[in-house]
């Protein structure tokens, strides 16, 4: 079955750097859509960035608040979709997640990997 398992996730001080995974297994990753998604305490979940497959190019797209911030990339031989998150703010701080699919979640939920940003 479809699974999600993100990881790297942590505590970090303002203005720091931090890169978190999600290993993907149950489909032929190369050939689907990953996006990165996270909730805040009390908020709804919401999309951070997406990537398309390759074989239409891995274009990008990100949510207002993390670009020029956040770097979506993905690792087709090993199943695995990264988020790399400079310069993280406060804000930034929720459980992080992946799904497969370009900004629309198409599947369930994995358990997501937890990102705390303060001082």
């Amino acid at each position: 079955q479809v699974q999600f398992v993100e990881s790297g996730g942590g505590l970090v001080q303002p203005g720091g750097s931090l890169r978190v995974s999600c290993y993907a297994s149950g489909f032929t990753f190369s050939s689907v859509d990953m996006s990165w998604y996270r909730q805040a305490p009390g908020k709804e979940r919401e999309l951070v960035a997406g990537i398309t497959r390759p074989s239409i190019g891995e274009s990008t797209d990100y949510a207002d608040s993390v670009k020029g911030r956040f770097t979506i990339s993905r690792d087709n031989a090993r199943n695995t979709v990264y988020l790399q998150m400079n310069n993280l703010k406060p804000e930034d701080t929720a459980v992080y997640y992946c799904n497969y699919g370009f900004l629309v979640p198409l599947g369930s939920w994995g358990q997501g990997t937890q990102v705390t940003v303060s001082s």
